[in-house]
């Protein structure tokens, strides 16, 4: 089998700021496999991992599965025992469950025995930046599913701004910029405004602290999100939560990503799959999956200057999956061969 690791760099349309972090430009790397399966690794704009831990391990790994002489579904599950960072374990899943789709002429969430993907509904991120200007975005923004930044010293300038806005849903993601003080103060208030989605209200030190945090807001739903990897994880905080956002390359790709949904199924909790700054090679998984959440925030190439694959196309907040989605999405090689970096 031929293994390749890509590293792409790609603008984007706007600069992405969160609490704590900030990037105009996404560097990504693909796994790609006998020149037509992928899969993609990408770290988190505030938290990583770095670009070049990303690829250090890629390479570790396709070395490592170049050993191995016929894949199958197995090689999926030996995968996540590998001692790789999250991105690339996910990266390297997608990649083999895409080989195994397009070598079956099965659907990927088929090989899988999951559901088709329909009807997915996905919010559209506004960054931190000036209020007037979130605001405005907010407003003109095609989408009626909007998720919010905050997190910074501004955010009640966007709060008082929110009660003029109509038509739209609104969420909220303080990426564990508020103290647990303000945190009390802002999910009061961002109620009265109708939000019932609030991502990381606080640090993960103070989890234990949420549901006093929500007080008599019944309405509103705490997800968390930093801090969520593995199964482990979510069993260690699930009592103190409403949601949990799932995002493949923090828990290592669909695998660890069923089983953290299938067991916040059981125990009745609200899930949320979400994403990194990524084409929709990176999102695919988290599409394949769709049948097992609630909400999807799943932006992720809608933030890019362009997408490099097709196969997954938007609607504003719709997404649709193609019927030759067999052996998951087709890189744009016109495109792609601009933002590839030696």
């Amino acid at each position: 089998m031929q293994l390749d690791a890509v590293k792409i760099s790609v603008p984007l349309k706007k600069p992405f700021t969160v609490a704590k972090g900030s990037a105009t430009v996404k560097t990504n790397i693909l796994s790609v496999m006998n020149n037509r399966y992928n899969g993609e690794a990408s770290g988190s704009v505030h938290a990583g991992p770095p670009v070049d831990e990303i690829e250090k391990d890629l390479n570790k790994g396709l070395k490592k599965l170049s050993g191995i002489k016929r894949i199958t579904l197995d090689t999926l599950e030996e995968v996540q025992t590998w001692n790789l960072n999250a991105p690339v374990r996910s990266a390297i899943t997608a990649m083999l469950l895409h080989y195994l789709s397009g070598e079956s002429k099965r659907y990927p969430w088929e090989i899988l025995q999951l559901a088709t993907p329909v009807g997915i509904k996905s919010s559209f991120t506004i960054a931190i930046a000036k209020p007037e200007d979130m605001l405005r975005a907010v407003t003109e923004c095609d989408c009626s599913i909007i998720k919010i930044k905050m997190g910074n010293d501004d955010d009640i300038a966007v709060l008082d701004g929110l009660g003029k806005i109509k038509g739209k849903e609104i969420r909220v993601d303080a990426n564990g910029g508020w103290t647990p003080a303000k945190a009390e103060e802002m999910i009061f208030h961002l109620s009265r405004h109708g939000v019932r989605i609030i991502e990381q209200p606080t640090d993960l030190k103070y989890i234990k602290d949420w549901k006093h945090l929500k007080g008599k807001n019944e309405h509103v739903e705490l997800f968390v999100d930093e801090g969520l990897q593995v199964l482990k994880d979510y069993n260690e905080i699930a009592a103190y939560v409403d949601g949990v956002n799932i995002k493949m390359e923090k828990c290592g790709g669909i695998i660890e990503g069923m089983k953290i949904a299938r067991q916040a199924r059981v125990e009745k909790k609200k899930i949320l799959l979400g994403c990194m700054v990524e084409s929709s090679v990176g999102i695919s998984q988290s599409v394949y999956m769709s049948s097992l959440a609630d909400y999807f925030d799943l932006d992720g190439p809608q933030l890019l200057e362009s997408d490099v694959a097709e196969g997954i196309r938007y609607d504003k907040e719709s997404i649709e999956v193609d019927a030759e989605i067999i052996g998951g999405p087709k890189l744009k090689r016109d495109v792609i061969e601009k933002y590839i970096q030696k």
